[in-house]
């Protein structure tokens, strides 16, 4: 994707980027390609697939929620997304980056620093830890293709509001649908929506699930859940 075709494809989204918000993505992709080429952060490296793949898959959150004054997790951000791309675009998002990974948390630092990004945080730390000091602390917790519905969902749904949402940005997910289906009382889900719809010039499938929780809700230790995880799911 061109950076036109990405102006365009993000007008049909109703977001439009400044010149200011375009050159930090610029600097963005600059230097993700050469931190990339000794930390490894991801595999997808060519400028149209990064705008594509990443950029824009990103911001397809605003088909199913308001950014805008939102606090924002972003759990198992990797090299950032969605996070970093939310933030840029939607500067009174008030961030968090989460990952159990130390060197993607430092490129994150970095980034931060580089672009001068303000109100966002990268933090080190397994998302059952972190809920645990940061239970119900945010408005929206976004995870994308991170683990199977029911891991990643229970690890997410602590660390909203009770009127929040957790946003799981999935490719196809048949399977786990049928799991989330099955088992939405015992993971602690009020209600579920998902908005399907497929990526420009692809055909690439693409699903918002949109989790609500309900409230209280439990906290698992990671085993519990990976035990839970192993009577659910077919292998």
């Amino acid at each position: 994707m061109k950076i036109e075709e990405f102006k365009v494809e993000l007008a049909k989204l109703n977001v439009n980027i400044t010149t200011k918000q375009e050159e930090l993505l610029e600097e963005y992709y600059n230097f993700l390609v050469d931190y990339n080429a000794h930390t490894n952060l991801t595999a997808i490296t060519q400028k149209e697939d990064v705008y594509l793949k990443h950029f824009y898959d990103s911001l397809t959150i605003v088909k199913a929620v308001s950014l805008d004054n939102q606090s924002l997790i972003d759990v198992g951000t990797g090299a950032g997304f969605p996070g970093v791309v939310l933030k840029i675009i939607f500067p009174s998002l008030k961030v968090t980056l989460l990952d159990s990974n130390n060197k993607k948390i430092a490129f994150l630092q970095e980034l931060i620093t580089k672009l001068n990004l303000q109100d966002i945080e990268a933090v080190n730390s397994r998302a059952e830890d972190f809920a645990k000091t940061h239970y119900g602390k945010f408005d929206i917790c976004v995870s994308r293709a991170v683990a199977f519905i029911d891991i990643i969902s229970s690890l997410t749904l602590p660390l909203i509001k009770k009127d929040g949402v957790v946003i799981l940005m999935k490719g196809s997910f048949i399977e786990e649908h049928k799991v989330l289906i099955d088992h939405q009382k015992e993971l602690g889900i009020k209600s579920y929506d998902v908005v399907k719809f497929t990526l420009p010039h692809t055909e690439d499938e693409r699903n918002l699930v949109l989790l609500k929780r309900d409230d209280p809700l439990n906290i698992l230790d990671y085993n519990t859940i990976l035990k839970r995880h192993k009577r659910w799911v077919k292998k």
